[in-house]
C-alpha cells in the first residue's frame, strides 16, 4: 500500500512539474497561429496584386482609347490587321508583368452611330477563353473622325495562390476576367493636320 501511495504522489509531482514546464509553449502557439497568419498575409498580397493588375488593365484601355481618339491608330501605316497587331503588342508589353498575354488578352474596338445604339448594345465582352468562332468575330474598327467608339479589353488574370487564403478566381478555374471599357467620340484629327490657306 505504501508503494502505491508513493507512486501516486510521484505521479502527481511529475504532473505538476509538467504543468509548470513552459518549454515548447511558443512552438505550440506558433503552430496554432501561423497557418491563420500566413493565410491572411497571402490573402492581402493576392488582393493587392489583383487590384494592381486591374488598375493596369484600366490604364492600358485608357491609353489605347487615347491613341484611337486622336487618330494615331487610324493614321498609322498598314492595314487593319497591322494596326491591331501594333495595338496588341503595345498592350502586351504592359500586361506581360502578369504573365504571357498572347492567350489571355482580347481587344475589341467597335463604332456606333449614336450613344442610343451603344446603350442598346448589351453584348458581353469576349474573353480569350471563348469558343474560336466568337474570338474570330471580335471587331477591330477604330472608326473615323467624330464617330462614337467603344474599346473593350478583356484580360484573363491567373490567381497567384488559389488554394491558400482568399480565392479570387471564378468558379471552376484559376482565372479571373478583368474587363475594362472606354467609350468616347473620336476627335476631328484630320482638321488638326490641315494646312491653313
Amino acid at each position: 500500500m505504501l508503494r502505491k501511495t508513493r507512486r501516486h504522489w510521484a505521479e502527481r509531482a511529475a504532473q505538476r512539474e509538467f504543468g509548470k514546464d513552459s518549454r515548447g509553449s511558443t512552438a505550440v502557439e506558433f503552430a496554432i497561429v501561423a497557418p491563420v497568419f500566413l493565410m491572411v498575409m497571402f490573402s492581402i498580397f493576392e488582393v493587392g496584386w489583383f487590384f494592381f493588375a486591374n488598375s493596369v488593365v484600366d490604364a492600358t484601355v485608357g491609353d489605347a482609347a487615347r491613341r484611337i481618339k486622336t487618330g494615331q491608330v487610324q493614321k498609322s501605316f498598314g492595314d487593319m490587321d497591322d494596326k491591331y497587331d501594333d495595338m496588341f503588342a503595345d498592350i502586351c508589353n504592359v500586361l506581360d508583368t502578369f504573365g504571357d498575354c498572347d492567350d489571355r488578352l482580347t481587344i475589341e474596338v467597335d463604332t456606333f452611330d449614336s450613344f442610343t445604339t451603344l446603350a442598346a448594345d448589351n453584348t458581353p465582352a469576349t474573353c480569350a477563353d471563348a469558343p474560336p468562332d466568337d474570338l474570330a468575330a471580335i471587331p477591330f474598327n477604330p472608326g473615323d473622325e467624330l464617330q462614337i467608339v467603344r474599346v473593350r479589353i478583356c484580360y484573363l488574370y491567373r490567381t497567384l495562390n488559389p488554394a491558400i487564403g482568399l480565392n479570387l478566381a471564378e468558379p471552376g478555374t484559376n482565372k479571373r476576367r478583368l474587363i475594362s471599357t472606354a467609350i468616347f467620340r473620336n476627335e476631328p484629327y484630320e482638321l488638326n493636320n490641315r494646312d491653313d490657306d
